[in-house]
Parts: C-alpha cells; structure tokens; sequence
C-alpha cells in the first residue's frame, strides 16, 4: 500500500494549515487483496468530511463524497476474475494505492477453536505448510477483540497474505484446505477472511438486533449499553446483578457471606498453593466439578504496606470471580484468559493480619486459581509489591446443577452478548463475500434448546448486516469427541449436532457438512482438518454455486412397512454402504417417552432396513446419537450419514 501527500506550505502569521487525513480504504483492504468476482463489490474508507473522492479498480472510476464523520462508502459494477489490478482512492490531493489486487472468490470463515487451529498444528501440516505455494490462495485474519458497540473497522488485521511455506503456518487450516479445494476447482485466486475465538459461545458471535428478535436477552443487552455509555456504571450495574443472583441462588448464601470476613474460621478448609486449575488438585471432590469453590488466604502487612497498597492481583481466574478483601467486595468479573486486578478502597487495609477471599464460579471446563504466584501481589504506591502468600484454603460452595443458570456479563470475550460480533464480525460485513463457513457449537452444548434458537437467529442477523438475504452459510456439524456410549442414552453433544441439522433443513442456501467420522473422542481439536475443508467445499459449490456435488447422505422420510421401519436417504448417489459389517451400528428406536434402544440396520441403495421394530409406540429413530458415536454408513461417494433424529409418524 502507498500513501501519496501533497506537501502543503505553512500560512502566514505563524498559522499552518488544518491537519488532513490522506484518503485511505479500511483495513479490511490492502495489498495483494482479493474482491468477489461476479457482483458488485462495496468499498468504503476514511478521508477528510466533505472529501469529493475517485476511486479507480479494473477500469472502473468511481465518484463519491465522504460524510460529515469522514467516512464514505461506494460499490462497484461486477468484475471477472482475474488482475493484478490496482486500487486508489483519490481526493485530487492525496491518495492510496494498493497493489496486486485480485479478483476471484472470497469466503469468510469463523467460530470457535476448531476453526481458528493453525495449519501448522494440524495432522500433516508440516509437509501442507512445506507445500503451500500458491500466489492464487490468499488470506487476511481479524485479532481478536471485543466491544461494547459494532466498530466499522476492526482494530487489528493481519493484511493480505499470499499462501507460502513463509507465512502460512498461522492460517485456519479447516478454511486453507476449503479455500485451496474451491481454487483448484475453479482456477482462481481465491482469498479467505478468518476471525475466530476458542472457547466462544454462539451468543457473543450475534449482533444486537438478532438478540433481540429472541427476547431472552434484552436485559443483558441493556446493560451492555450502559457500559458502552459509561463502563464503570456498566460495571457497577452488572456487580448489583450478579449479587443478587448469588444471594437468590446459593445455598445457604447469607450463611456463606460469613466466608468472606476477616474474623471467619476457616481452619476446617482445605489447604492449597493455587497454581493449577482445581481439576488438577488431587482431589476426588473437584476433579470433574463445575460450581462454586471459595478460596481464602491472609496477608500480614505494615502500616505503611497497608496505606501505599493501591491494587489487588490475583493473576488468572477460570471462569469468574468475586473478590473480597477484609469483608469488602472490591471486584470480579468473568473470563478465565484475563489476569485480574481491582483497586483498593483508601483505608481498607489495616497493619497487621488481612484476609482476602475469592468466589470462584466455573460453569465448565477447568476452573479455579491458577496463575503462578508472582501474578498475586497488593500493588503498593511507590511502585513495589508486596506478594500475597502460596498458602490458601478452599472449599466447595455448590454445584452449578444447584445454581441454576449462571448470568452472563455482556461485554465478556467468550459468553458476552455480542461483544465479539461488534468487535470481529461487523467490520466485516461491509467487504463482499460469497458466502460464510461456520464451525461452533461446542461450547454451547450445555444447552442445546438455546442453541437451536441461537444459531438460526446468528444467520439471520449476519445476512441482514452483509446486505444480502440469501448469502450462503456452510455449517461444519460438531464431529465426533468424548466419552463413548454402550447404551442409548441422553447427549447434549447430540443434540446440537441435531440442531445444526434442523438448522440448514428449515433455511435456504444453508449447508451441512458431516465430519462425525473424522473426530477424535480423546481431543476436542481433531487435527485431521484436510478432510474438514474438503468436505467443507463441496457443501460451499452446492449452496454457493448451485453445482451437484456428492453430500453427505440425509434422512427424507420413515415409512413403516410389515414388522419393519424404512428410512430413506437423499444423496446416497450409488448407493448406501457400510463398512467392518454388514450391518448399519448406532440405530436406535424410540418411544413417546424418548426411550430408545438398538435396532439391527440393514443399507441397500438409498434406504435403511430397521428389522422388526415397527411396533405403534415407536415415534421416533435416531442414528450416532452419543457424544462419540462409532460409524459405518456411508454413500458411494464415501461422505458418512451424520447424526440425526427423525420423527415416526
């Protein structure tokens, strides 16, 4: 990218002229960039209000006027693939070029860890990554981020990168390989934008107006806004919130208040040197626990520690705390990836003995206190620490099962109500793509019902806010991980994996991709992401494109015929087909009551035998339908038949 400014001669009488803003594109654009093919392309930027702008691209010249904020927008007339081009915005003054500008397909890709794992990392990245030149595959990625309020340029973006064994370690590996089967396919350049954030749930990837059509949180949505307006009355707001929901839901909470004062007993505690996730403690009681943990330590201090300590760190919390010092809330917030630190009340401290108590909250995963120890230490004024101890004591407060649901904090990176969308998405949707590759849902299997409802909403609101109403989305369906099932049984993991099903069933120019074969039931990141985006491709050239490709088999309808139930299939192209049996494992047949149990299965063309099970009570079958699911079905195009649950009339 150039940058050309016009030399500009001080006034007279000591006065220089008024300071301008070179016309440029936002940073979503740069060098080596690659624009949609095909249809208009909007381009927008900053320059100075009131600027009267040309910008040129591919023989087009184009003219606007940027607004009172500086900010303009235009849109191109369709291009071909093809370039290197150049693109300038000029305002007669200054300009910006950039060069090696492409044109082509471009795909935006996002989620949640199992999109954003590194091409590096993946199984045989290193030889892919050795292998990776290609001047025709290029790739930007958003930071990560968050904000209270959708930004109209996204803080940190990596710049356009031409895949080489140089740079593109780094990369999405589930969208290089979609992107590098879709150039292969069409023969040309093909870029992607990645934003991506492990550990997400679907709600923090939805902007405000797609929440709001839920109506089950506006509430939090009004205290985003009020942090937004003024963050520590946000944060003020979100402290009473969240003390009121512990005082009405633990138990024996006004009892437990006691914990936190200095003159509590707390011998009976058990003693820790909090340097590891309380998973990995030792102790039978914590070591798959989700819930409440308090954890207590006391500090001795001078008089002169005691009246120059101006901040408390405690270093990284998983997930949320609140802390208390001496009896006195002084902070907390959620999000197991930020070290904590909260100010200190003039006058709290005493010399002498003080006690500081932490409430730790851990709605799944690992939890508790776990930074080093030089991460926890009282701030002192003249810019020295005093360290607190290694010895703590905890103890169990409540399971979450007692708690009921946890209340989100807004503005939270991972759980937050649309803080990532703001802050990774609506930057985007101002830079046209042909479509949208989404892999999530991982962490939102605590409550698949929410996400049947969240993911259909983050859709709608994501067309709305690209400007197209039909832009395609390619949905990965969480593949297989966790324990293993010798029973039917229930499985939330299963269940969203029907939602996602159900999901791009009920919406136009929506694509389910199948991968309940490929996962790994001891890794929740399978590393085998070659066959991710390959798949991933030939959903995106049915949905996209309108091409006839093979899929993944589906459910179309159940018919029952003598002692037998018959499901039949779409896209078993020649024919369905099992492997290490002659029998289809993980069917199952279930009662109004969701009783369920194995059926014997028989493939043959596009239909599954379900033998002797047809019985009046049967409402429903269901097939893979654990969090780990072993399979065999397949079409002839070797894509599996993914998890499903379809009704029996």
């Amino acid at each position: 990218m150039k940058r050309f400014a016009a030399l500009a001669l001080a006034g007279t009488l000591g006065c220089g002229p008024a300071l301008s803003e070179t016309p440029r594109f936002t940073n979503l654009f740069g060098d080596h960039a690659v624009l949609q093919r095909g249809q208009p392309v909007r381009l927008n930027g900053r320059a100075d209000p009131g600027a009267v702008l040309s910008v040129e691209i591919g023989g087009q010249s184009l003219a606007t006027t940027a607004d009172a904020n500086g900010r303009w927008a235009m849109t191109t007339k369709p291009m071909d693939a093809g370039g290197p081009h150049t693109l300038s915005v000029s305002d007669g003054r200054d300009q910006t070029v950039l060069s090696d500008v492409m044109i082509g397909e471009v795909w935006f890709c996002s989620g949640q860890s199992n999109m954003g794992l590194k091409l590096q990392d993946a199984t045989n990245g290193g030889n892919e990554v050795r292998d990776s030149e290609n001047p025709l595959l290029r790739f930007t990625d958003v930071g990560r981020d968050v904000a209270p309020r959708p930004l109209d340029e996204a803080k940190a973006v990596s710049g356009w990168t031409l895949a080489a064994p140089a740079s593109v370690g780094p990369a999405s590996a589930a969208c290089y390989f979609m992107a590098k089967a879709l150039q292969a396919h069409f023969g040309v350049t093909v870029g992607f934008i990645t934003s991506t954030w492990g550990g997400t749930q679907t709600q923090a990837w939805i902007g405000e107006a797609g929440l709001r059509s839920l109506k089950t949180y506006d509430d939090a949505l009004d205290r985003l806004d009020l942090y937004a307006k003024d963050p520590q009355a946000g944060e003020a707001r979100q402290a009473r919130y969240f003390e009121a929901w512990w005082t009405a839901h633990e138990p024996d909470a006004k009892a437990k208040a006691a914990w936190a004062r200095p003159d509590f007993d707390d011998a009976g505690w058990k003693p820790v040197h909090p340097t590891r996730v309380w998973e990995r403690l030792g102790d039978p009681e914590l070591s798959s626990f989700n819930g409440a943990v308090w954890y207590r330590t006391a500090v001795t201090l001078t008089k002169a520690q005691a009246e120059g300590a101006t901040r408390i760190a405690l270093g990284l919390i998983d997930d949320s705390d609140t802390t208390f010092v001496n009896g006195v809330r002084v902070g907390g917030i959620e999000g197991r990836t930020t070290r904590r630190s909260y100010a200190l009340p003039k006058g709290l401290l005493v010399a002498g003995r003080n006690v500081v108590a932490v409430r730790v909250l851990d709605s799944g995963g690992s939890g508790g206190l776990y930074d080093t120890d030089d991460q926890r230490f009282l701030a002192l004024a003249d810019g020295s620490k005093a360290p607190l101890p290694q010895a703590w004591r905890y103890r169990v407060s409540a399971p979450l099962d007692a708690l009921g649901d946890v209340p989100l904090t807004p503005w939270d990176p991972t759980k937050g109500t649309g803080s990532l969308y703001n802050a990774m998405v609506a930057p985007v949707t101002s830079y046209t793509v042909k479509g949208i590759a989404w892999y999530q849902g991982e962490s939102n299997v605590h409550d698949p019902a929410g996400f049947g409802r969240l993911l259909p909403a983050l859709i709608r609101q994501w067309r709305a806010a690209f400007g197209e109403t039909d832009l395609p989305f390619v949905l990965a369906q969480l593949p297989s991980y966790g324990p293993v099932s010798d029973r039917p049984g229930a499985s939330n993991t299963a269940e969203v994996r029907e939602q996602q099903r159900r999901t791009a069933q009920t919406l136009d120019r929506v694509g389910l991709t199948s991968i309940i074969d490929i996962g790994d039931r001891y890794d929740i990141h399978p590393g085998q992401k070659t066959v991710v985006g390959a798949r991933l491709a030939l959903t995106a050239r049915r949905v996209a494109y309108g091409e006839t490709v093979a899929q993944s088999p589906s459910p179309v309808t159940v018919m029952r015929s003598g002692d037998d139930l018959v499901v039949r299939f779409s896209d078993a192209a020649d024919g369905l087909r099992t492997y290490s049996s002659d029998t289809a494992i993980g069917f199952e047949v279930c009662d109004r009551d969701r009783r369920c149990r194995y059926a014997s299965a028989m493939a043959a063309g596009d239909r599954v035998t379900l033998s002797g099970v047809n019985r009046p009570e049967i409402r429903a079958i269901r097939y893979a339908w654990s969090d780990a699911p072993f399979v065999n079905l397949f079409n002839s195009e070797d894509l599996p038949v993914g998890p499903f649950e379809i009704s029996v009339d």
